[in-house]
């Protein structure tokens, strides 16, 4: 049997479609942040247990809900209110809880932007540790995400994608989180060094540990908005998705020069820190993700 975890805040557009695609699990635990919409109303009506903690990253929100949320069972899957389960995903995850080799799975997701999944500027499949045994996963956070702390070895990874519907609120709050996520990504570019690069996963790593290396490696490199754009819209042929492909593109260039810009304004001495920035900026649920 397998537990749900789900993080919100504000999250009354998400939480009904997303309790919906996990209603075959019989314990749910929504973690709240504070919600001043329906959120909370909506996902006890679903069955859903609810439980509150202010928000201070994602890793601590997780790890707080794998230790103090009563979590009946000992799989649990990690979502965010913005994601779905699909019915094949469903079958897969009950399978490894009941055989996997593992303690822990990547999941992959399918991004989904203007009506369609972008396949290519989604530079699918990318994956995040999301399923795994209650006792062994916890996370730890990192710029703007979180990592599973679980050895390479202990990680499986699954080929069933989660639905991720990053853009159901719209694009001025896509452009809003992602706006503090720049904050916590400039933070973190400013603490690695080149000599903190693991070089070793660059040549023999797993896939998601030489994704991990290249994003460190890549703070070092000039013109990262253009790179950026060209690496998605054209390494990754995301000219092939359309017109969502290239508006994609162009705002995750637009990410990178945000990144960019506050590690040249903290240089200067005329930003703030990153503490203040996001002081008042609780969760807004988002993976990947970019």
């Amino acid at each position: 049997m397998i537990s749900v975890l789900v993080l919100t805040l504000n999250e009354e557009v998400n939480i009904a479609d997303c309790l919906d695609s996990v209603a075959w699990a019989d314990d749910v635990l929504v973690l709240d942040s504070g919600s001043e919409d329906r959120t909370v109303e909506i996902a006890r009506s679903k069955g859903a247990r609810v439980l509150h903690r202010d928000f201070d990253n994602f890793a601590s929100q997780r790890n707080y809900g794998l230790e103090e949320g009563g979590l009946r069972h000992d799989w649990v899957l990690h979502l965010d209110a913005d994601e779905r389960v699909t019915p094949a995903l469903r079958q897969a995850l009950r399978d490894k809880a009941d055989r996997g080799a593992h303690r822990a799975y990547r999941v992959p997701s399918k991004l989904m932007f203007q009506g369609r999944w972008l396949k290519h500027a989604g530079m699918y499949p990318t994956y995040q540790i999301r399923f795994g045994r209650r006792e062994a996963l916890t996370f730890t956070q990192v710029g703007h995400g979180q990592r599973g702390a679980l050895p390479a070895d202990q990680v499986g990874t699954l080929d069933e994608p989660l639905l991720h519907y990053a853009f159901s609120k719209g694009i001025t709050d896509w452009v809003r989180r992602h706006n503090r996520y720049s904050s916590d990504e400039a933070e973190h570019a400013r603490e690695t060094q080149l000599g903190d690069v693991d070089w070793s996963a660059l040549m023999t790593g797993d896939a998601q540990a030489r994704r991990r290396a290249l994003k460190d490696l890549s703070y070092a490199l000039p013109f990262r908005p253009l790179l950026r754009f060209l690496y998605v819209y054209v390494g990754r042929l995301g000219l092939l998705d359309g017109r969502p492909g290239f508006d994609y593109a162009v705002l995750l260039a637009f990410y990178e020069y945000l990144i960019g810009l506050k590690q040249r304004e903290h240089r200067r001495g005329g930003g703030r820190t990153n503490g203040e920035e996001s002081a008042d900026s609780p969760l807004e649920t988002e993976a990947r993700k970019a």
